[in-house]
């Protein structure tokens, strides 16, 4: 193993005690963003840094200690990764796998040789096994096989927990593992291709609703894969960066932590809810030759509160009706953005 370089004060004690440069990973994503303004709150923050892709790959080992040496952090908060719904996961699951686990291996390895004093690792509801008891608890993670269309996805995020507490017990490294459940919000991702369950809803049936607008004889439809009748779990994406950001500040243990809002909501229930707080009045197909995906989803939250206090405060509808409206004042932008992609160059 290469030399590790180390730092003069080690460790964040229970609050952080000097200011701090933070690294965020994936800062300029969904959740990240909404983690770095939290950080800025923070009066324990001297520096926020946030790499971007096109000049960090974090999939390549030299960008990854050439983002160390311009950066210099003292906190490490690894958000960045592929992500996506069923449909990418099932058709993406060798990138899925192989782009999340060296991201988090490499970040995690070359933060302990820089002399990172915290690394906070987020891994993802999607590495509990298929089959687990609801609610989810931190310890039935190991008890079984994760869903298999996210099961790759799911794994290379498992391996963090592997390495983040190997590393503590053989090197004494401060890192932490925290396990989000969906996240849904304004920033979101709503390209049908890549995107999760409530974006997704969410432009269905407004572009649906707005179709019917321009084409009298259109009868709004919208399929949705599956039966409806697996359950989810939704996090306010504010809510999980507030959780993240107390847990950086307070949480010290090797144990993980789940992330969540502690409730349940069957997909058919959801689009049913979205469908109404859109106004959407037509007709919702089942594809029921579309997998289901993990039967149900649901985290025991106890150990954040008790932890790091941390419990959710955004409600669901009114979460709901946040989203819809971000995306409703973005909507045109978003379609610009996504017809630009689609341009070939001659």
């Amino acid at each position: 193993m290469e030399t590790r370089i180390e730092h003069n004060d080690r460790g964040c004690s229970r609050g952080v005690s000097s200011l701090k440069r933070v690294l965020v990973t994936g800062g300029a994503g969904f959740l990240g963003s909404f983690v770095v303004e939290k950080l800025h709150q923070r009066d324990w923050v001297r520096e926020v840094f946030v790499p971007r892709s096109h000049e960090y790959d974090l999939r390549e080992k030299e960008a990854v200690i050439r983002m160390y040496e311009d950066t210099r952090p003292d906190i490490v908060i690894h958000l960045a990764g592929i992500v996506g719904g069923i449909g990418a996961n099932r058709d993406r699951p060798g990138q899925f796998f192989y782009d999340n686990l060296m991201m988090g291996v490499q970040t995690m390895h070359y933060a302990y040789l820089y002399g990172v004093e915290k690394f906070v690792a987020i891994g993802t509801v999607c590495a509990y096994p298929k089959f687990t008891p609801v609610p989810f608890k931190e310890e039935h993670l190991w008890e079984g096989y994760p869903e298999e269309t996210n099961a790759p996805y799911g794994l290379a995020k498992k391996m963090l927990l592997v390495q983040a507490q190997a590393y503590r017990q053989q090197y004494g490294f401060n890192t932490i593992y925290l396990l989000p459940v969906n996240l849904y919000g304004p920033r979101d991702n709503f390209d049908l291709d890549t995107s999760h369950v409530i974006p997704a809803l969410i432009r269905k049936f407004i572009d649906a609703q707005e179709r019917a607008k321009i084409e009298p004889s259109y009868v709004p439809t919208v399929t949705i894969w599956g039966d409806g009748s697996p359950t989810r779990e939704f996090l306010y994406v504010e809510d999980c960066a507030e959780a993240i950001v107390l847990a950086t500040e307070y949480y010290n243990k090797p144990d993980p932590v789940n992330i969540g809002a502690g409730f349940e909501i069957s997909i058919k229930d959801l689009a049913e809810l979205i469908a109404k707080l859109t106004g959407f009045s037509g007709e919702i197909i089942w594809d029921t030759s579309k997998p289901n995906g993990q039967p149900r989803r649901c985290l025991n939250t106890e150990r954040a509160e008790r932890e790091f206090g941390f419990k959710a405060k955004v409600g669901f509808e009114e979460g709901l009706h946040r989203t819809i409206e971000w995306y409703q004042a973005f909507r045109q932008q978003l379609y610009t953005e996504e017809r630009k992609q689609c341009v070939v160059p001659s």
